[in-house]
């Protein structure tokens, strides 16, 4: 955080070239473009116009500010909103699909039911899983989330609950309760074709 803008683009430009050292051709971009935020509207082609630069280097550069707009852009995004186990299914099909074993997963949300951030918080055999509540809210409160949702997988297809879903499940709720974090929902995420309710999850 000390260093000055130029010296910061100096670090990603690297070695510089010959004629062209990195802190030259750092000086060079700031004066060209004006302004950093100016700089991060930049593109490979941009880049490229600048002696010293070379294409490999304009597009690391170029990548790197593309990175810095997208931060920029997700840290205003208020998240996708989870108000629904049909769409905490729709989220988590992807990653359970094809799975041989059962993973299971805990989500962060704020008090909107907007997503924060999304862990693997488990991976166990075909036939049980570990799913402790220590786990599930040790990310839970290192998001400072107000509220979670508990997910795992059946690699059968078939999302009915079994007993010991159940216990874990009255287990994560008296947990809950404890930490101050609402648990909003347990879904077991399987597939529509092998659910006999033809739904692909089940909702707790």
């Amino acid at each position: 955080r000390a260093l000055l803008d130029a010296e910061l683009i100096e670090l990603l430009i690297g070695a510089g070239t010959k004629g062209a050292p990195a802190s030259v051709v750092a000086s060079a971009l700031l004066a060209e473009a004006g302004t950093l935020a100016a700089l991060a509207t930049w593109d490979t082609h941009d880049f490229g116009r600048v002696h010293g630069l070379g294409p490999a280097k304009a597009a690391e550069l170029a990548a790197a500010m593309e990175l810095a707009r997208r931060i920029r852009e997700r840290a205003q995004d208020p998240g996708e909103k989870l108000d629904a186990p049909a769409k905490v299914w729709a989220r988590l099909e992807p990653f359970a699909a094809g799975l041989a074993v059962e993973k299971c997963w805990v989500l962060c949300l704020n008090r909107r039911n907007r997503l924060l951030a999304l862990h693997e918080v488990s991976s166990g055999t075909a036939t049980s899983s570990l799913l402790h509540p220590r786990e599930v809210f040790r990310h839970a409160l290192k998001h400072a989330a107000s509220a979670a949702i508990v997910a795992h997988n059946h690699p059968s297809g078939d999302p009915t609950p079994s007993s010991a879903d159940v216990q874990v499940t009255r287990q994560l709720r008296e947990a809950a309760k404890f930490m101050g974090i609402d648990l909003l929902d347990h879904v077991i995420v399987g597939h529509p074709t092998d659910d006999p309710q033809h739904r692909g999850y089940y909702s707790f």
